[in-house]
């Protein structure tokens, strides 16, 4: 094949790069609506994981860093400068561990769990400390926000103890360290340390074009403005370029080939900010800057909901001289419409005449209107609820206020209508915007532990309503339980001891997450043993009811933590309400009468008890009512090693007795 043949790649398999900052890996992806509207940020599953591998293009240096990780207990820091794609190369070595690809745990989780660290003490509460790591497991500490001294010099004292954990059990860690900082790098990260060089812009472009099945040719790709763009972008704008070109063949409104799309997608990207700066030095009027706004905002919705969403706007904002007129002496809505390049389909949706020109006008506004961003967040409040909406719509432009609010560095906007949007919710589901932004904060490299603190300020000192308890709940199970199981444990428990329906639902998914994860199930034994409620006898009540639910043979992994179980047992047994009991122990009795590996279950419940004649005699009589008058044979077995088990106990207790009152007698 020569360079003028025609190339068309439909099952590609090798490797291409994503930028740092907010990692999207949404181009040709799936139908899933997250990846849809453009907002699915890079967490750390496996699934995102292997969409990245198709795409990742090894930076310079990157072998060498791949050969010091292959090594159990190995840490490695990976030096880069900002859009060299850095996080995803450390997120690749994390996950192709061995030869080309093929570690240990190529394509599969079993072999250890795979989690992003927090990047300073700060970021975790007072009960969530990571779980301690085991052998396999591995690691990504991304420290490339850090941009002062002070914290960097606290991050790399924490570094230290990680990374000693880390070489001692066996695991695996890869650092991201913050670039321009190496005067206070210190020494000993130095052995540790390998500066990755910048990928082939090229090659960034063609995996990712590849991977939405175009057909071009090699030759198609040069050009002095695309080795520009090749040389200098960021690793995030090459994928976005290539993302754009895919957008104009998709929408049929920008040429007919592949040169056409191209042509469009390199003008989007690189003159397109120009544009917009032009346009709205011309267009003086606040209407019409309103309009370019909301018509930015709402892209791809019916025009009546454009109008509607305008003349909120403007009466957010200010409507000048506008209320002086009527609406017929006004210019019409459709000659504003043209005057401003914005197209009506024959549909009756708007849509701009350019390429991603929608996002530019967004960007341009957020970034240079800073006095009207508080008046942005209340319009959107409000706009993102007008009748004419799809949710689909609505999700869409809920994401594109988040983006634009956490690009001018204003997160606290965004939590904010998550809690309003969500505080309106009164049926039994949580607020897709809701959970859309805060997903897209959980997501974001800047701001995504930001959001995890304010979620836990939100379930440990704050009253959420019952939507935004489902709006936590559902982020906990869809982004924060993929990221960082263990802070979506926290969360979740505290969000289960609390009254209402949605507290059910989080003590589900609570049980559900710990399930999945044998470490995590013994973690949330040890989580509800140590920490005591507060004087709040609801939630005293919901503890104890959400561990009785935990111990249940059900819930337990196997093979069962018998020590782990033995504690929580007793706990149980040591308190009322007793009507728990019954559940609890005959799920045990069930599961031993089934199998006879769970017999272990017999002494460890008796022993929870022991020293404790009441409680005995109440799993004496649980036992005695589960076997039935009936006496089936398997369950008669069975409750009779139980009761064994229990006179055991109780003789054990009599015995201690009996000795304390010889020795007092002796004493005398």
């Amino acid at each position: 094949m020569t360079e003028r043949d025609n190339v068309t790649v439909k099952d590609p398999r090798g490797p291409v790069n994503n930028g740092s900052g907010h990692q999207n890996v949404y181009y040709g992806i799936g139908p899933d609506w997250m990846t849809r509207k453009k907002v699915a940020s890079l967490r750390i599953t496996l699934e995102d994981r292997v969409r990245l591998a198709d795409r990742f293009a090894p930076p310079l240096h990157y072998r060498t860093a791949a050969d010091r990780l292959e090594k159990p207990g190995s840490v490695v820091l990976l030096e880069a400068p900002p859009g060299s794609g850095r996080r995803a190369a450390a997120i690749m070595l994390l996950h192709r561990l061995g030869e080309d690809g093929h570690g240990p745990w190529d394509g599969d989780d079993e072999g250890g769990r795979f989690e992003e660290l927090p990047a300073t003490d700060k970021d975790e509460a007072e009960d969530e400390t990571a779980l301690p790591p085991t052998e396999g497991d591995r690691f990504l500490l991304d420290l490339s926000t850090i941009t002062d001294e002070e914290t960097y010099a606290k991050a790399q004292r924490l570094l230290d103890v990680r990374r000693a954990q880390v070489q001692a059990a066996g695991a695996h860690m890869v650092v991201v360290l913050p670039y321009g900082m190496e005067h206070v790098h210190s020494p000993f990260l130095e052995p540790h340390t390998v500066k990755l060089g910048r990928p082939r812009g090229i090659a960034v472009v063609t995996r990712y074009l590849r991977m939405d099945q175009m057909t071009f040719r090699p030759a198609d790709l040069e050009g002095a403005d695309l080795q520009r763009l090749y040389d200098r972008s960021p690793m995030r704008e090459l994928a976005r370029l290539a993302g754009l070109v895919r957008t104009a063949r998709e929408s049929g409104r920008f040429g007919a080939g592949f040169s056409d799309w191209l042509d469009q997608a390199v003008h989007a990207v690189t003159d397109r900010a120009g544009d917009v700066a032009r346009q709205v030095a011309e267009v003086r009027a606040a209407p019409e800057r309103a309009l370019l706004l909301a018509a930015a905002v709402f892209e791809g919705t019916h025009a009546d909901t454009v109008y509607a969403a305008w003349q909120s706007l403007m009466s957010t904002v200010g409507r000048e001289d506008e209320e002086a007129t009527t609406e017929l002496a006004r210019t019409d809505f459709g000659a504003r419409l043209k005057a401003l390049r914005i197209e009506r389909d024959p549909e009756g949706r708007l849509r701009f005449d350019r390429l991603a020109y929608a996002d530019a006008v967004r960007n341009y506004f957020w970034a240079n209107f800073p006095g009207i961003r508080d008046d942005l967040r209340g319009w959107i409040a409000d706009a993102a609820g007008l009748q004419g909406l799809t949710t689909d719509d609505r999700v869409t432009v809920a994401i594109r206020f988040g983006e634009r609010s956490l690009a001018t560095g204003r997160p606290s906007d965004v939590f904010d209508l998550v809690v309003e949007w969500a505080a309106g919710e009164t049926g039994g589901s949580y607020d897709p915007r809701a959970l859309a932004a805060l997903e897209l904060g959980l997501g974001h490299d800047g701001f995504g532990g930001w959001f995890r603190k304010r979620m836990y300020e939100s379930v440990t000192s704050g009253d959420p309503s019952e939507g935004l308890v489902r709006v936590l709940t559902a982020a906990c199970v869809r982004s924060l339980g993929t990221t960082h199981p263990d802070q979506a444990m926290v969360r979740l428990r505290h969000l289960a001891v609390r009254k209402g329906e949605a507290a059910r639902e989080a003590r589900e998914a609570l049980l559900h997450l710990a399930g999945r994860d044998r470490r995590h199930y013994r973690l949330l034994i040890d989580r509800l043993l140590r920490y005591p409620p507060r004087r709040d006898p609801h939630e005293a009540q919901s503890r104890i009811l959400l561990l009785t639910e935990l111990l249940r043979s059900d819930r337990a992994p196997v093979p069962p933590p018998w020590p782990d179980l033995a504690l929580g047992w007793e706990a149980v047994f040591s308190q009322p309400p007793t009507d728990l009991w019954k559940p609890l122990v005959t799920s045990w009795l069930d599961s031993v009468a089934r199998d006879r590996a769970q017999e272990p279950a017999l002494a460890a419940m008796a022993g929870a008890a022991h020293g404790r004649g009441a409680a005995l005699l109440r799993l004496y009589a649980i036992a005695y009512a589960w076997a039935g008058p009936a006496h089936h044979p398997s369950r008669a077995t069975v409750a009779t090693r139980f009761r064994q088990h229990i006179d055991d106990a109780q003789y054990a207790r009599t015995e201690r007795a009996g000795a304390g009152s010889r020795t007092t007698e002796e004493a005398r």
